[in-house]
């Protein structure tokens, strides 16, 4: 089977923070699991360069805007590297020559639908959002995730007929054509869609632009909406409308289409692209997985507010494996999730150096020879079982359920230790034998969440080599 895993690509106004480390994790989990299993992933992310706000930040910065996006950029693909994802594409939106050809063509299967039109409009917008909102939307005059004021703006834009396709959305969401996962963002897309769905504006006048964009095909006046632009990079990166194979294997043909986003986007990857999708006669995506915010200082975390975590700061601190283990192990998959350093080490000491670190010591403690491990033996159902939780867990995008399954079969394997203590008696060699098997698949189950601590722990298992799998944090 195929799959092809997608993070957002973010804008870079700012430097990257624990937000965005967050969801590359999750989807780097999802993109090594389905490998483990056998299926082809291709897994992309990147940056959005074509913003607004990029343009406002390079001002205040006193740079070009292409050298400001160009520096920022870089730091988002350093996030990357320093967090081990396992990326197989790169998008900057900007600079890579796949892009603005894609977007231009995609624009013009839509103007063959019929489904764009230009009119003038006065709409409340929302700069860092890059969208417009209807007031009943707003917190009072405040974007509601920004909770900046909105300001007024009046020009002609192009239009797309997103009120064309309400039906066809709702058709696809019900049916299951496109899942959205977790239920609760799924049915707030159903509830936005039978509210009634208006047309939406996707472009931009140049001049408020500031002459960054792609511009509309045959409009010099007019850049192609951010949205619009961003959003297609899930098949420019492919070669759309190009030719080339990538796009027929990876979207046209593959079992799954993964967009992994935060619940700040939710409208525009259940919505809108969809809508853009059925207007250009292209498939939808699979599934819609949606993560949460993690929070700091008692409100979620964000560039605006300045409540932000640099992410590889904390890699540096701690190492790789304790960042990833606690985005996995700690972030719920539906409320906000409170951060703090104390909690990150906390995880890491518990459930990795004293968890599966201590497990495996214990296991080459008590035999030096594992040449003929017995089978699992009693540990075949709960083994299944954790196998089938864990998969599952992991493709809801809940990876703090598939980490309470990891923790519950390594306390199992812990529990059949204490039972028949081996250390203080002589035992059948099978209890060793089978408990350190079924240790190693505590160490397979690991091996998408923490990869260096399974590279650590297997050899030490199948060679009984002495040595630490995971040290703590002091």
């Amino acid at each position: 089977m195929t799959h092809y895993v997608t993070t957002a690509i973010p804008y870079v106004n700012a430097a990257p923070h624990l937000g965005h480390a967050l969801e590359g994790v999750l989807a780097d989990v999802l993109a090594r699991h389905w490998r483990q299993v056998g299926h082809e992933v291709r897994f992309l992310s990147g940056t959005d360069d074509y913003a607004i706000t990029n343009v406002l930040a390079a001002e205040a910065a006193g740079l070009p805007i292409d050298e400001f996006v160009s520096a920022q950029a870089a730091q988002f693909e350093s996030l990357g590297k320093a967090l081990r994802l396992s990326l197989d594409d790169y998008i900057k939106t900007s600079s890579d020559p796949r892009h603005r050809p894609g977007v231009e063509r995609l624009w013009l299967a839509v103007q063959d639908a019929d489904d764009l039109y230009r009119r003038e409009y006065v709409g409340l917008y929302c700069v860092r959002c890059e969208a417009f909102y209807e007031p009943d939307h707003l917190d009072g005059v405040l974007c509601p995730d920004h909770l900046l004021p909105v300001e007024e703006v009046a020009e002609e834009n192009w239009f797309f007929r997103l009120s064309r396709y309400e039906q066809r959305l709702l058709k696809a969401i019900e049916s299951g054509e496109l899942r959205i996962e977790p239920e609760q963002r799924r049915n707030e897309v159903l509830g936005f869609i039978r509210s009634g769905l208006r047309d939406i504006s996707v472009s931009r006048s140049v001049e408020r632009a500031h002459g960054w964009g792609i511009g509309v095909p045959d409009d010099p006046d007019q850049v192609v909406y951010v949205w619009f632009d961003a959003l297609g990079n899930y098949i420019t990166t492919l070669g759309y409308g190009s030719g080339d194979p990538a796009y027929q294997r990876w979207w046209l043909n593959s079992d799954r289409r993964v967009h992994v986003i935060g619940k700040g986007i939710l409208r525009f990857h259940a919505v809108y692209w969809p809508a853009f999708l059925l207007s250009a006669g292209e498939p939808l995506p699979t599934d819609i997985l949606v993560h949460d915010y993690v929070r700091a200082d008692g409100h979620p975390m964000s560039k605006t507010r300045g409540n932000t975590v640099d992410p590889i700061g904390l890699v540096d601190r701690y190492g790789v494996d304790a960042v990833r283990w606690w985005c996995a192990a700690k972030v719920r998959n539906v409320g906000e999730t409170d951060f703090t350093e104390d909690g990150v080490v906390a995880a890491a000491n518990r459930d990795l150096a004293g968890g599966i670190g201590n497990l495996v010591a214990r296991i080459i403690g008590l035999t030096a020879d594992t040449a003929n491990r017995a089978g699992l033996g009693a540990f075949n159902e709960p083994i299944s079982a954790a196998r089938s939780k864990c998969s599952h867990a992991i493709e809801r995008l809940d990876l703090r359920a598939a980490a309470h399954e990891i923790r519950e079969l390594l306390a199992n394997i812990n529990r059949h230790l204490e039972h028949h203590r081996p250390w203080a008696q002589e035992t059948d060699p099978a209890v060793v034998e089978t408990a350190a098997s079924a240790t190693g698949v505590v160490v397979d189950l690991l091996a998408a969440i923490v990869p260096e601590v399974a590279l650590s722990a297997q050899p030490r298992l199948d060679g009984r080599t002495v040595g630490p799998v995971y040290q703590r944090i002091e």
